[in-house]
């Protein structure tokens, strides 16, 4: 059997002694370290001392210990214990593939209830840096060698370099076995966990995976330039300048607020709004035919099979569709009557095929709610089309420009839809960016994110690593 050395970040004291011993248990394990700022000292385990567990420091200096053919990094801040046999299976599995890297599944427990935490594949579009691996990851050490002497000196983006290096080597293999059982601390919702990376504390790890994804983009051969993109001529005739799209099913709690702030905009254009109510039950349809306003025109689809993209297709290629295509949820609205003005001057000023703004997160009553602004502030005209593919999202209002819109479609799903076609325009297009608060994102219990249960969550990930890996591939192919 080939051997393990074990690198485990130091939480508390019994936490990890016992996790110590149960590896040592395992007959593959050679050699334990803990690494920690700290001072402390376990029976059976040596210790390295660190500044802080993700920086490149700390991997070169773990890297002088990898002198077995695996190396186990065990860096969650919270209590981890072993499944049967778990080493050894995750040994196995390397051998037998080949992989360079193998995670597994794992037991969550939360408020001494556990429960099953499964993950997901992993694909060469899996460029976001919170990819969840579980609490095990065993890496060949050849890997970890090979990063080392090309590694950025970074604080807290070592470990995601030396994924995505590792991912340039071979596979990074899935177990779907529950190899260990993890004590979750994080009880938060996951619509409350999914604004982490704006916090204003997280700019510098932000910039660092950027820079960490885009070079790894560069030895892919999908990294853009600016002169890569396609001119935009705005000609054509239309029937109006601009046309807000709402689609909507069963929101008769909020989609007169949607239309109400549509209806205020103050602009020196024509424009309308198509809502298209996709077989609301509720009264929604009853409430928008209440409306005498020549600018809002109801589509019901023919089709029963449609999601939020299939219902954007309805409408942007309906024949009173606008020049400009702009998104109102019909949960939202816009922040004030200049947002319609502004869109569409930023089409214009900058000669762009998309438009993104920024929103203001408000609760249902439409007081602010943390974290606030979401201004995407990372998005840069030099690298923004290069780091989208690491986020998860790129803002809101959308707007399109209608007849590339049309060229390309947007996918038919419920989730993810808006961010599969900003990456294809982003391909070809410059995308232009509003950062002073355009909108108001409403959170409230009926938002479909606002408390996804693990199998959501892990659909929605995979799809959007889906979309990320045909988009890298066309990049590559570009």
């Amino acid at each position: 059997m080939q051997q393990i050395n074990c690198f485990v970040a130091n939480n508390d004291k019994d936490s990890t002694q016992n996790l110590i011993n149960q590896l040592c248990e395992s007959k593959g394990v050679n050699e334990v370290y803990v690494l920690s700022k700290d001072e402390c000292k376990y029976d059976n385990a040596g210790r390295i001392v660190i500044d802080n567990l993700t920086s490149s420091a700390t991997l070169s200096k773990v890297a002088e210990y990898c002198d077995t053919t695996y190396s186990l990094f065990v860096l969650e801040p919270s209590k981890v214990e072993l499944g049967q046999f778990a080493l050894e299976r995750m040994m196995q599995a390397a051998e037998w593939s080949g992989a360079v890297m193998v995670y597994a599944d794992y037991l969550e427990v939360k408020d001494e209830a556990a429960s099953a935490h499964p993950l997901i594949e992993y694909q060469i579009g899996s460029l976001r840096d919170d990819f969840n691996f579980g609490p095990l990851q065993l890496y060949h050490t050849a890997a970890i060698g090979e990063y080392i002497d090309n590694m950025e000196d970074t604080t807290h983006a070592a470990f995601y370099g030396l994924r995505l290096q590792a991912s340039r080597l071979g596979k990074l293999m899935h177990l779907p076995e529950l190899l260990s059982t993890k004590h979750e601390d994080d009880l938060r919702q996951s619509g409350e966990k999914q604004f982490d990376y704006v916090q204003p504390n997280a700019r510098e790890r932000q910039i660092e995976m950027e820079t960490v994804c885009s070079n790894h983009l560069l030895y892919m051969g999908a990294k853009l330039t600016e002169d890569e993109f396609k001119p935009v001529a705005f000609d054509g005739e239309f029937p109006v300048e601009a046309t807000v799209v709402i689609p909507v099913r069963n929101r008769v709690r909020t989609i007169k607020d949607a239309v109400d702030s549509v209806l205020k905009q103050d602009c020196d254009f024509r424009f309308n709004m198509i809502v298209v109510d996709n077989h609301s039950t509720d009264g929604t349809r009853e409430l928008l035919e209440e409306y005498n306003d020549e600018r809002l025109i109801i589509h019901t689809p023919e089709r029963n099979n449609l999601g939020i993209g299939g219902c954007w297709n309805e409408a942007v290629f309906h024949e009173q569709c606008g020049r400009f295509a702009i998104q109102l949820d019909s949960d939202d609205l816009y922040y004030d009557e200049t947002t319609l003005q502004q869109v569409v001057d930023k089409f214009y000023e900058e000669s762009c095929a998309m438009v993104i703004g920024s929103y203001q997160m408000c609760n249902f009553d439409l007081e602010e709610i943390p974290p606030g602004i979401i201004d995407h502030a990372e998005w840069t005209p030099e690298n923004g089309p290069n780091n989208a593919l690491r986020i998860n999202g790129l803002g809101a209002p959308r707007a399109f420009f209608t007849p590339i819109f049309r060229s390309i479609r947007i996918p038919n799903t419920s989730y993810g839809e808006d961010y599969a076609m900003g990456l294809a325009i982003s391909r070809q297009y410059k995308i232009g960016r509003i950062y002073n608060p355009i909108y108001r994102c409403r959170r409230w219990e009926d938002n479909s994110d606002a408390s996804l249960d693990i199998s959501k969550q892990n659909t929605h990930n995979t799809y959007k690593d889906t979309i990320r890996s045909l988009e890298l591939i066309a990049r590559i192919r570009r």
